[in-house]
């Protein structure tokens, strides 16, 4: 599988939205089977610069691990 990342360079918080006050990303997993899984993962933070982080972990780690 493998993620289907677009990245935006003006747009620093790409793949970030704020819900009640907590971050959180989403991003989708295309698989070999043609299927596609949508991931929505809180941050758990409110702060944005923790959050950032936290996506930036999410897209380089989780992406390469089965579901």
């Amino acid at each position: 599988m493998h993620a289907s990342l677009r990245i935006i360079p003006s747009s620093r918080n790409h793949h970030l939205w704020n819900n009640n006050g907590i971050w959180w990303c989403h991003f989708t997993l295309h698989h070999h089977d043609h299927t596609k899984q949508r991931i929505r993962r809180s941050t758990g933070t409110r702060l944005l610069e923790e959050a950032r982080q936290i996506r930036d972990f999410l897209l380089n780690v989780l992406p390469t691990t089965s579901a």
